[in-house]
């Protein structure tokens, strides 16, 4: 067997899926937000090669069809299930998670993608933040009542896998401000910081998720690069990345400020046409080593950038147990359930 390549900045996510084949052969695994143009949908497609059954979820059903009939066309093959999945309600991820549960097959990995718009204030159903509810809550109670799915994936080669996407700019502010999580307040909330909260909500759940499991299942959170896909086009969200200086102020992606994924470093490129402009969308790599590169099933906990090991790259505030440990005791609270097994 070849030896597995070092991945970098250039390394596409169909690179590090060719080469963990052998790894994502035979595996099921559930990925969230994944409509066109998006992470998720990039996930899913690259995995979809190899893996036994790819689980593609979101709240539209209608784009999700779009989503399989786009994988299904390029692999004919492909064992593909789609699941209505709000992670912005409790009660839909609880009605999501019941029909996984009755599936047949285990999971192997969760691969927690979706995110709320970067926007205005809204309040969930629940009376909860919408980016701290989609990002952070919901799938805090998936994983919760997905763990015997995950469990029963195990043997003894095999550690099952939790994925966090998160991402860099959890680091741009001062962490989970615990005292708004149960009871937001709209006179003190700023967009680009409910994202920041939210971003580091996964970190912190990865690095608890990982502590309590105690080695039964392996938990990694990471950044996926600066791409431009549907979240930055959505048009709560443009001022936002304007603000932050992510797009320019014609909304195209600002290449001065940082790192965009080049066409050369994508091994497939979609070309997006948003306010009769036209975009590249790049592909990552991030996600699929997190998801099954074997030399990392011992640092279960750890932080990913450019599909290595990046722990000195979290903020201080997000890596400090003893906010991974409130945040999930606030977060038990919330859904009502301890998070034990």
């Amino acid at each position: 067997m070849s030896p597995i390549p070092t991945f970098t900045f250039a390394t596409t996510a169909e690179e590090v899926a060719t080469a963990l084949s052998a790894e994502i052969r035979g595996k099921n695994v559930l990925i969230t937000g994944t409509s066109l143009n998006g992470i998720g949908f990039e996930t899913a497609r690259v995995i979809a090669k190899h893996a036994n059954l790819v689980i593609i979820t979101g709240y539209n059903d209608q784009r999700l069809k779009l989503s399989e009939e786009a994988i299904k066309k390029e692999v004919p093959t492909v064992n593909i299930r789609r699941l209505n999945l709000d992670l912005g309600s409790l009660a839909g991820v609880r009605k999501a998670a019941a029909e996984v549960n009755t599936y047949s097959e285990s999971i192997h990995v969760l691969i927690h993608n979706a995110a709320a718009a970067i926007g205005s204030f809204k309040l969930t159903v629940d009376g909860l933040e919408s980016q701290m509810a989609t990002d952070h809550v919901g799938p805090f109670l998936l994983t919760k009542l997905l763990t015997p799915k995950l469990l029963a994936s195990a043997d003894a080669s095999y550690t099952p896998r939790v994925v966090f996407v998160s991402s860099g700019a959890h680091a741009f502010g001062a962490g989970v401000d615990f005292n708004v999580i149960e009871k937001p307040d709209p006179k003190t909330y700023n967009a680009s910081v409910g994202y920041f909260q939210a971003k580091s909500a996964n970190i912190l759940t990865a690095i608890e998720l990982s502590k309590r499991f105690k080695g039964a299942i392996n938990a990694y959170s990471l950044h996926p690069g600066v791409i431009f896909t549907n979240i930055n086009q959505k048009e709560e969200s443009i001022p936002e990345m304007q603000a932050l200086g992510i797009l320019g102020p014609d909304g195209l992606p600002n290449k001065e400020k940082f790192d965009w994924k080049t066409i050369p470093q994508g091994a497939a490129t979609y070309i997006l046409i948003v306010n009769r402009s036209v975009f590249v969308l790049m592909l990552f790599d991030s996600t699929v080593a997190a998801a099954f590169d074997p030399r990392i099933s011992d640092k279960s906990g750890a932080y990913l950038d450019n599909s290595n090991v990046a722990n000195e790259s979290v903020a201080p505030h997000s890596s400090d147990p003893a906010n991974a440990e409130r945040l999930w005791t606030v977060t038990e609270n919330i859904i009502g359930e301890k998070f034990e097994f």
